[in-house]
């Protein structure tokens, strides 16, 4: 992620989310976080320009990756875009030794969890009434060994 995908970034969480970050927590992310690791996904328009689709940002917490945010633009979902930044970030924080990986996800969020037990992540617990929008509570998903998902 660049400064210059910031705007982008915001929009998409904006669109994706019913609780979006502030529009300056990405650039705290970006420029002032130093256990903050940020990705985007672009693709190619027709005029040879690159457009931001995908973000996400990773928390590195001792040997921990802590997942903080993921989301696609709504209209590029269903393209492998979340896989791949997903992967990507596994495979950097493995490279980074970071040992497992956890987040938190809506338990409605079937989608999301999917792609999570994709990647071999399990359910590890509930915070209840996590989401401040409607009290939904949020399952923790941990991958315990970040070292072998990230080889495989």
């Amino acid at each position: 992620m660049r400064i210059e995908d910031l705007a982008a970034v915001h929009q998409i969480d904006c669109l994706s989310f019913s609780l979006p970050w502030p529009a300056n927590a990405f650039r705290y992310e970006l420029l002032e976080n130093p256990n903050s690791r940020l990705w985007v996904a672009e693709i190619e328009r027709d005029d040879g320009t690159g457009v931001v689709v995908g973000a996400i940002v990773v928390w590195l917490v001792v040997d921990e990756a802590h997942i903080a945010t993921l989301a696609v633009h709504p209209d590029y979902r269903r393209h492998g875009i979340a896989t791949q930044l997903l992967r990507t970030a596994l495979r950097e924080c493995a490279r980074l030794g970071m040992r497992t990986a956890t987040l938190e996800v809506r338990a409605s969020n079937l989608a999301a969890q999917a792609l999570y037990h994709k990647f071999g992540f399990e359910v590890v617990g509930r915070r209840r009434g996590y989401y401040q929008d409607n009290q939904e509570d949020a399952l923790i998903m941990t991958l315990s060994d970040l070292q072998a998902a990230a080889c495989a």
